[in-house]
């Protein structure tokens, strides 16, 4: 008898237990949940990040197959400074209403301060602008960038150097988290081709005209006109203006641009002919998008999302917005895996931030998302083709197959001549045909089509000049009474000629980097001088090194 009841006891509950299995999803799975986007919406790029974030909230909420019953509540938060206190301030304001990821920020700088909040209340940001390649160290775990690491668009950029021959570049850029280290990821990348960079031109994010002036000045003075230029949409094209009336747009400079400048030119399109004219002959990037039907099918819609909404002017789509709109559906991707293995969206106060006495900051409103490292989990091994093309992670938290398009601005548009790709480096090919051949990165395989360089030239730039500011290299000439073909000094001037003097100019023109130099007369021209006298006084510590014989 007792076997029976305990047969009868395990069916039971084996009985409540299927029950409670089978009715997880209803139990436990929210009728809604709430994301939040902190932005600078003032902005251009903040603009279309507003418009394609809620287009992809709007068209997963009508979509049943993601999220079942269960929809995106979105939350706009404006980071009106984009950098300092008050954007710590706007983010304590998402997470304080329940919000489990937030999409953003805009800029390094901001991400590199509220991913420490992340850290604490364990909420993912989720982040397509801030590019900063330190932002995916080990110290921000909650940081996850849904686009392209810049240490990818400074391998490209170094690349692109060492294709033409070029040794020293000289970089311009904003003084700030974002602008330091991807700078910093240049040099790296360049010392590896055994280049450099000769010169850091370091400006503050809000440079004005004359302070800009200044700056660039003291770059037209330098050896190098290799010029890399890595800032913001905002900043960017004041420094090419300014570079413009300075005459440093003109031929034998070389300006390589970061991808702001093509969001620039995509967001808002059409330039004038002035902004035109001021960026004529920049190379720049754009982060890469295969061709595909959702592409295709989304810059067609562009023009319907955006209608009406274009009164503070035209409103382009960049590669931005399209990332931001896959950024939207990986989310809701991850979300959907997390709520099907049967977790629960559950907060709890954070000991640390228990109010101290008087205080008036209410931080008690600001919970920890008690699942937020099982979200990151799941958002992390998302597997999906958007409009962006196949979206996966790497072990290291970058984006598979990163890949650029390498673009020339000429006349009154742009001209791709080529492609970056981690996989194959430079070439005049779409990179995903190239993704099922061997990787081949030798010299013949790295190829680019025809640059309109500043000044409208096909010559490829030399690259450097001789610098104004720089230190002469005397050479010793004897002025010799014989053998006057191979070296005389031309009568009443500072100049010589001769055999010796073809030979010297036309090495020295073949160097790729500047010797600035000064011919030294050495004897009386009445008798041969002595070359064991002329190498003494190297010795001695006369500062004539070099000396042509004849």
């Amino acid at each position: 008898m007792i076997r029976v009841w305990f047969v009868v006891l395990m069916v039971l509950y084996n009985l409540m237990f299927s029950s409670t299995v089978a009715g997880l999803d209803n139990s436990t799975v929210p009728p809604f949940v709430n994301i939040g986007v902190l932005y600078s919406f003032n902005t251009s790029v903040g603009r279309m990040v507003k418009i394609a974030v809620e287009a992809a909230v709007a068209d997963i909420n009508s979509d049943p197959t993601i999220l079942g019953n269960t929809k995106l509540n979105l939350s706009l938060q404006e980071d009106s400074k984009y950098r300092g206190f008050l954007s710590i301030a706007e983010a304590l304001q998402l997470m304080a209403t329940q919000t489990v990821a937030i999409i953003g920020p805009q800029t390094s700088t901001t991400a590199h301060v509220i991913s420490h909040i992340a850290n604490e209340l364990q909420v993912p940001l989720l982040s397509f602008t801030a590019t900063d390649p330190t932002l995916s160290s080990l110290q921000f775990p909650f940081f996850l960038r849904t686009s392209f690491n810049d240490i990818f668009q400074m391998t490209a950029i170094a690349d692109i150097v060492s294709h033409y021959g070029w040794r020293e570049v000289i970089t311009v850029y904003g003084d700030d988290d974002h602008g330091r280290n991807g700078i910093s990821a240049l040099g790296d990348k360049l010392a590896e081709r055994r280049c450099k960079i000769s010169f850091k031109a370091a400006m503050t994010p809000d440079a004005t005209s004359e302070e800009i002036t200044d700056v660039l000045v003291q770059v037209a003075l330098a050896e190098s006109r290799i010029i890399v230029l890595h800032t913001s949409t905002a900043w960017g094209p004041k420094v090419l203006s300014v570079a413009k009336s300075l005459g440093m747009l003109q031929n034998g400079y070389v300006w390589i641009a970061t991808t702001f400048l093509t969001s620039y030119i995509d967001i808002d399109s059409p330039l004038s002919s002035d902004e035109m004219d001021n960026i004529q002959g920049v190379l720049t990037l754009r982060m890469y998008i295969p061709d595909s039907k959702l592409k295709r099918s989304f810059i067609s819609r562009w023009t319907n999302l955006t209608s009406g909404k274009t009164a503070n002017g035209p409103l382009g789509l960049s590669t931005y917005g399209i990332f931001a709109y896959d950024t939207i559906y990986v989310l809701a991707r991850a979300l959907d895996t997390f709520l099907k293995q049967g977790n629960q969206i559950t907060f709890s106060s954070d000991p640390k931030l228990n109010q101290p006495r008087g205080d008036s900051l209410h931080l008690d409103a600001v919970k920890i998302f008690n699942e937020g490292n099982l979200l990151r989990k799941s958002i992390y091994e998302v597997n999906m083709t958007g409009v962006t093309g196949p979206f996966r992670y790497t072990p290291d938290g970058n984006l598979a197959n990163p890949a650029y398009e390498i673009i020339n601005v000429i006349g009154t548009g742009t001209r791709r001549v080529g492609y970056w790709s981690n996989y194959s480096g430079l070439s005049v090919i779409p990179p995903e045909t190239l993704y099922s051949k061997p990787p081949n990165r030798s010299i013949d395989n790295q190829k680019l089509l025809t640059v309109f360089w500043p000044g409208e030239t096909t010559q490829r730039p030399r690259g450097w000049v001789f610098p104004n500011n720089g230190k002469l290299l005397k050479i010793g000439v004897p002025r010799r009474t014989s053998y006057r073909e191979f070296v005389s000094q031309v009568q009443s001037t500072d100049t010589f000629k001769g055999f010796c003097i073809d030979v010297f100019l036309s090495a020295v023109n073949l160097l790729p980097y500047a010797v600035p130099y000064k011919f030294v007369p050495y004897g009386d021209g009445q008798n041969n001088p002595s070359n064991t006298e002329l190498v003494r006084l190297i010795t001695a510590g006369v500062s004539i090194v070099p000396i042509i014989f004849t």
